[in-house]
C-alpha cells in the first residue's frame, strides 16, 4: 500500500533560531535532514549556525567528518551500513517526530553515534534511522554529526590560548547540539525539559563523557550508554600532545613556529602525517588524541575521579552484549551440533585445567546455551560497565539501570549478539537489518526493547510489556536485566564467572587460528 507523501511550500515549514527549514511527512511522520546547528573554525569551538533568510529545505542529510583511513564494506548482513559525503563542516543533525505542535511537549531522544570518537556518522548504520521509533513511542528522536578523530580530539593547547579546548572540540559540537535542541525543538514537537541522550559504543562513551561535562548540565535529564563503558574512553596517562604535535610538524615540513598552518592545511594531509606518527607514540603509551581529553571542560572518567555532582543525578540505564568484539564473525563451527565432550575437549585446548571450574560456573549463569560460548564471553565493556553501575548506584539520587543482551542469531550455527546487534531492537528496525529476523522472536522482542527505551525517555524507568518489575541498582546488588526470548532480572549473576575467566580469557585471535574469521 502506498505511503502518503507531504511536502509543499508550506508544509511541513518550521521556525528555527537561525531561520525556517522545511521537511516532508511520509504517513505522519516529519522528517527534518540535514539541519545545521553549529558552526566552528577548525581546532576552535563552536558557536551558534549563521543565520539565514527564506526557508531552507532540510532533505539531505548534512555532511559527515572526515576519516582518518578509507572506509571498507564488511559484515553487512549483520551491520549494514551506508556511507555519505564528507566535509569538516559537519555539524549537523536530523529529526523525526509526530506532530509539530509546540505544545505537544514529546520526549526527546538525542542519538549520538559509534565508531568510537574517530568514525562513524549519524545515518552510518541503517538500524539508525529514527522513523520507526518515533512513530512505535510517539517521541522526537535527533540524529547529530559532530567534528571526530584530529579535528574533534587533538590537543593543540600547548601552542596557544585559542586552542584551549581542541582537546574535547568534538564533545564542544554535542554540546552544541544539545544548547539547539533547548532552544529549538519545541518547534518540532519535542520537550526540552525531557530530553534523553543515548549512543552505542562511542557514541555511549560520548553519553558518559557529556555526564561529566559542566557545559552540558541541564541540557540532557536521562542518559542510556549502550556498550559505551570500556577503556578506550580513557586518556593515557602522561596526556602531553607535544610529541604528537611535533611529529606531525616534521612529517609536514613545518615547524612549532609553523603551528598555525595546521588550521588551513588540507585535512588528507593532516590524516597522512598523524598516521604515520601516531602508532609509535601510541605503543609506548603516549597521547594520540581522537579522546576526550580530561581538563576544566571534560572532568574526567567517572571510573577514576567519581560521579560529579550533577552526573549523579541522571537516572541511567547501561548495558551491553553477550559477545561485543568477539562475535562479529560466523561463530563457532558446529557450535550446536558437537557434543558434550566433544564441547569440552574444544574447550580444553585454550583452557586446560580450568575448563571444568569455568563450565560450572558458566551453565550456572547461562543454562541451555553452547559450551564453547564461554570463549565468546565478552571481556570488552561488561566488567568496565558494572563497575560503573555500582559507581553510579552509590549516588542515591538517580536510578541507575543494567542490561545483557544474550540473543542468538540464525547464521551459519548460530551466533551468540556481537557489538551492535542490539542497535536494530532498540530503534524497532529489525526489518533493516537482514540476520535480525527471526520468526517468532523479532517482531516481541524489539517491540519490549525499543519500549523499555521510550518508558524510560518519558519516565526514567525501563519498563514494558514481557519485561519482569526490572529493580536498579544498589549498593551490593547489581541487577541486570537478561534481554533474550525470554527477559530475566537475575543479581551478581557472572560476578563469580568473570573473576575465575578474566585472568585466562581467550584472546579472539585464537579462535580466528581455529577458524573464527573476525570482521574488524
Amino acid at each position: 500500500m502506498a505511503k502518503e507523501f507531504i511536502c509543499t511550500r508550506e508544509n511541513p515549514v518550521v521556525q528555527t533560531q537561525a531561520g525556517k527549514v522545511r521537511g516532508f511527512s511520509v504517513d505522519g511522520t516529519y522528517t527534518f535532514q540535514g539541519i545545521k546547528y553549529a558552526d566552528a573554525k577548525r581546532f576552535q569551538m563552536p558557536t551558534p549556525p549563521a543565520p539565514w533568510e527564506g526557508v531552507r529545505d532540510a532533505h539531505s542529510y548534512g555532511y559527515v567528518c572526515p576519516m582518518l583511513t578509507r572506509e571498507t564494506a564488511a559484515g553487512e548482513v549483520k551491520v549494514p551500513h551506508r556511507y555519505w559525503p564528507k566535509d569538516e563542516n559537519c555539524q549537523y543533525l536530523n529529526i523525526w517526530t509526530q506532530s509539530l505542535d509546540p505544545e505537544a511537549k514529546r520526549p526527546v531522544m538525542v542519538w549520538f553515534h559509534g565508531g568510537g570518537f574517530f568514525a562513524g556518522s549519524s545515518i552510518e548504520q541503517i538500524a539508525y534511522d529514527g522513523e520507526n521509533l518515533s512513530r512505535f513511542g510517539d517521541v522526537v528522536v535527533v540524529t547529530i554529526n559532530h567534528r571526530l578523530n584530529i579535528l574533534g580530539y587533538l590537543d593543540l593547547s600547548p601552542y596557544g590560548e585559542k586552542y584551549k579546548n581542541s582537546g574535547n572540540a568534538g564533545n564542544a559540537d554535542l554540546a552544541a547540539s544539545l544548547q539547539w535542541v533547548k532552544e529549538n525543538i519545541r518547534n518540532f514537537g519535542g520537550d526540552p525539559d525531557n530530553v534523553t541522550i543515548f549512543g552505542q559504543s562511542g557514541g555511549g562513551g560520548k553519553v558518559s563523557t557529556l555526564m561529566q561535562t559542566p557545559a552540558a548540565n541541564g541540557l540532557f535529564h536521562k542518559a542510556i550508554i549502550m556498550s559505551g563503558v570500556y577503556d578506550g574512553t580513557r586518556c593515557p596517562k602522561d596526556p602531553d600532545s607535544r610529541p604528537l604535535i611535533q611529529g606531525m610538524l616534521q612529517e609536514l615540513g613545518l615547524t612549532e613556529a609553523d603551528v598555525e598552518q595546521l588550521e588551513t592545511l588540507p585535512y588528507e594531509a593532516l590524516a597522512e602525517a598523524y598516521n604515520k606518527v601516531a602508532p609509535a607514540i601510541q605503543t609506548k603509551g603516549g597521547y594520540v588524541g581522537c579522546v576526550p581529553l580530561p581538563n576544566d571542560y571534560y572532568l574526567g572518567d567517572p571510573r577514576e575521579i567519581g560521579f560529579v555532582p550533577h552526573a549523579r543525578t541522571i537516572p541511567t540505564l547501561v548495558g551491553t552484549v553477550y559477545g561485543e568484539m568477539c562475535t562479529f564473525g560466523p561463530g563457532l563451527p558446529d557450535r550446536r551440533s558437537k557434543t558434550r565432550e566433544e564441547q569440552l575437549a574444544y574447550l580444553n585446548k585454550f583452557l586446560g585445567d580450568k575448563t571444568l571450574p569455568l563450565v560450572e560456573l558458566f551453565e550456572e549463569c547461562y543454562p541451555g546455551r553452547p559450551l564453547t560460548d564461554l570463549v565468546l564471553l565478552d571481556t570488552f565493556t561488561r566488567e568496565a560497565s558494572k563497575e560503573f553501575c555500582r559507581k553510579k548506584a552509590e549516588h542515591t539520587q538517580a536510578p541507575t539501570y543494567n542490561y545483557l543482551f544474550t540473543l542468538d542469531f540464525p547464521m551459519d550455527d548460530g551466533v551468540p549478539a556481537w557489538h551492535c546487534a542490539d542497535i536494530p531492537f532498540f530503534f524497532h528496525n529489525t526489518d533493516k537489518v537482514p540476520v535480525s529476523n527471526i520468526p517468532g522472536v523479532s517482531d516481541q522482542l524489539e517491540d519490549i526493547m525499543a519500549r523499555m527505551l521510550v518508558n524510560f525517555a518519558y519516565n526514567g524507568v525501563p519498563t514494558a510489556p514481557g519485561l519482569p518489575q526490572w529493580s536498579p541498582c544498589v549498593p551490593g546488588d547489581l541487577a541486570t536485566m537478561i534481554l533474550d526470548k525470554e527477559c530475566r532480572l537475575v543479581h551478581n549473576f557472572d560476578d563469580k564467572l568473570y573473576e575465575a575467566y578474566l585472568p585466562v580469557a581467550v584472546d579472539p585471535r585464537k579462535l580466528y587460528e581455529e577458524e573464527v574469521t573476525l570482521l574488524h
